[in-house]
């Protein structure tokens, strides 16, 4: 809140409440007491992370060797901030009370309640719209692999997962999630806990020349986006997708 009669500056924090510089009330009290003694003498009497909290290195001044030194100061509520301007006793001090309750009494005036709701229901509506921007390309990832319906091969799934064939088929042996039967040449076959979710296996048969031949496997939709998503692209929006 700005005033042109403003005696201290009230700044509002993400929750919405109304704080004071500890350090700004003490000189607008006009305390000849040290600033670290003095509010020593208040911190016994209110909660902290309620009614204030330290706030370390705030203040930068120059001192006399040029060197920058930080005060500590402490961030209060209007609440407290009231109280010991009622408590100092002095003229100033029912002054800066009074510019307190003024303040308080605008702040809760009609207008500023709706105005304050009217901004919470737009950070909102903010807070909605960045989540659902988060949310799309999960959809589209699911769209992507989910829409085709059905299992294919290593070859077709590299091929929609735009990465080359013999890194997709090295990424799965690697982290086991397949094998090769009969050594570097055989047939690329995944393991059992791994089917039917990721993998699906085609029927084997007995070929022209009466040779049973292995069932092929194929890759699902769901085992396709899984494995896009944990190996190809694992910076997209985070998917429950346990094997």
């Amino acid at each position: 809140i700005t005033m042109d009669n403003e005696l201290i500056n009230i700044q509002t924090n993400e929750q919405g409440k109304q704080r004071v510089s500890a350090r700004d009330l003490h000189k607008q009290l006009e305390i000849k007491t040290r600033f670290s003694a003095w509010i020593n003498q208040y911190t016994d009497m209110f909660v902290e992370g309620n009614d204030f909290m330290a706030e370390v290195q705030t203040t930068p001044i120059k001192n006399g060797n040029g060197r920058v030194q930080y005060l500590d100061d402490y961030s209060i509520s209007v609440d407290m901030a009231k109280h010991i301007s009622m408590m100092t006793k002095t003229e100033r001090g029912n002054q800066i009370r009074d510019y307190f309750i003024q303040i308080e009494k605008q702040w809760n005036s009609p207008e500023l309640m709706m105005a304050r709701s009217l901004q919470y229901a737009n950070n909102k509506l903010i807070g909605y719209e960045s989540k659902i921007a988060e949310l799309t390309p999960k959809a589209e990832l699911h769209d992507k692999f989910i829409a085709t319906g059905e299992a294919i091969g290593v070859r077709e799934a590299s091929v929609e997962m735009g990465i080359k064939q013999n890194e997709l088929v090295d990424v799965l042996l690697n982290h086991k999630y397949i094998y090769r039967q009969q050594g570097r040449n055989g047939k690329l076959q995944p393991y059992k806990k791994y089917v039917p979710k990721l993998f699906t296996l085609k029927s084997g048969g007995v070929g022209e020349n009466g040779i049973e031949y292995t069932p092929r496997m194929r890759i699902t939709p769901y085992g396709r986006e899984y494995f896009y998503k944990k190996f190809v692209d694992p910076e997209q929006t985070e998917l429950d997708m346990e094997a």
